[in-house]
């Protein structure tokens, strides 16, 4: 059975199906929290879903039965938090406790979740990075990150300073890489200890070229900080790709170089990027036609952009998406690929759709409709 764990700003939803023809929607859970990010662990099967916002603050829900209960663990306060502790009357209607929250109100969102290891991350908003070792009752902040000497100098997207983006080397757990916006890409090899900033273009030597105007650009032999998505390919050593605010990259040496592969997109604007399991040179994104241009699809013809050189070449896979009047957007966390004898390939949009492929991107259907806006997808 696949199951799609999908984010949106009304609740978790669960897109399940037994022959990936037929599918069934569960939902919404978690009381309707804006959740930003869903993961699944595959040893235990439990399902984590992260998010929150000014009026609820920030927590991680739970399920340990495929998802129908689920428990809250709180990690800030919110708007909530301070009318219930002044109205008795609302505080029993939502059945309110004080109970202290760990990060009082450092933080007001979680964005993203990731398990390796025996160990459960969360990225927050403001970027800071959590650690739990006890799958989520409790959790440690990874200072080694949050007090990164460039700290100062991290400024926010148009969605705020978000830790969107972790990733992991399953063969070692010291080693770890975090995308934040609009500060860049961070790794770290001694298990989250000290962190390297690792934005440098592979001709970094060579760029002459002067600053552009927007700050996004890449600029001083760095690639733009504003880093959307990253993936890495599951292969020996660590190849990285990342769809930027200005263009793809892709890293052969995890992120501490990175070649410009947009050439051959429509645009260099765009938010998710997905690695075919198996096929580490196979990758698809979904470009938009540019920031202050509307964020849809380039002529509102709706693709997804498939490179099987490793973004030498791409190719515009249509077929089963619309080519008219095609006006969403697909968020950054809004696409996964799902390993399987047929992989298959996920992303939903603002306008509450999922669409899936199980031929590689060749063909699409659509296998769920008028979700509220959709954040993100991960295959269980």
């Amino acid at each position: 059975m696949t199951t799609l764990l999908i984010g949106t700003t009304k609740g978790a939803f669960l897109l399940a199906s037994d022959d990936r023809q037929n599918w069934r929607v569960t939902g919404p859970h978690c009381d309707g929290w804006c959740i930003n990010h869903m993961i699944a662990a595959p040893d235990s099967g439990t399902i984590w879903a992260g998010g929150g916002g000014d009026w609820h603050g920030a927590g991680i829900w739970h399920s340990t039965d495929a998802g129908t209960t689920w428990e809250l663990v709180k990690l800030t306060t919110g708007e909530m938090d301070q009318w219930a502790a002044n109205d008795p009357d609302f505080a029993a209607m939502i059945g309110w406790t004080d109970a202290p929250r760990p990060f009082t109100n450092q933080f007001k969102q979680i964005w993203s979740l990731g398990y390796a290891h025996g160990k459960l991350y969360a990225g927050a908003k403001p970027a800071t990075l959590l650690v739990s070792t006890d799958h989520g009752a409790t959790w440690q902040k990874v200072d080694g990150l949050t007090n990164h000497p460039s700290s100062d100098s991290w400024n926010p997207g148009a969605a705020g300073l978000t830790l969107h983006t972790l990733l992991f080397d399953p063969n070692n757990e010291k080693k770890m890489w975090a995308g934040i916006s609009a500060a860049g890409v961070f790794a770290t090899e001694d298990g989250g200890k000290s962190w390297d900033r690792r934005n440098r273009m592979s001709n970094a030597e060579a760029c002459t070229e002067p600053e552009y105007s927007d700050p996004a650009a890449p600029s001083g032999g760095e690639t733009g900080h504003c880093v959307h998505n990253m993936v890495r390919a599951d292969v020996a050593g660590d190849l990285l790709y990342q769809q930027n605010h200005q263009g793809v990259w892709r890293s052969t040496d995890g992120g501490r170089s990175w070649d410009d592969i947009t050439d051959g997109l429509p645009s260099t604007f765009g938010f998710p990027i997905g690695v075919h399991p198996d096929k580490p040179d196979t990758i698809w994104t979904v470009p938009l036609n540019g920031d202050s241009a509307g964020r849809f699809p380039p002529d509102a013809a709706a693709a997804v952009w498939r490179s099987q050189d490793g973004g030498a070449t791409w190719k515009a896979m249509r077929h089963g998406l619309p080519q008219e009047a095609c006006y969403f957007t697909v968020l950054r966390q809004a696409m996964t690929v799902e390993k399987a004898p047929e992989v298959g390939v996920y992303f939903g949009t603002n306008t509450g759709s999922v669409f899936a492929s199980f031929d590689e991107g060749e063909s699409w259907s659509e296998i769920a409709r008028h979700l509220p806006t959709i954040l993100g997808v991960e295959a269980a």
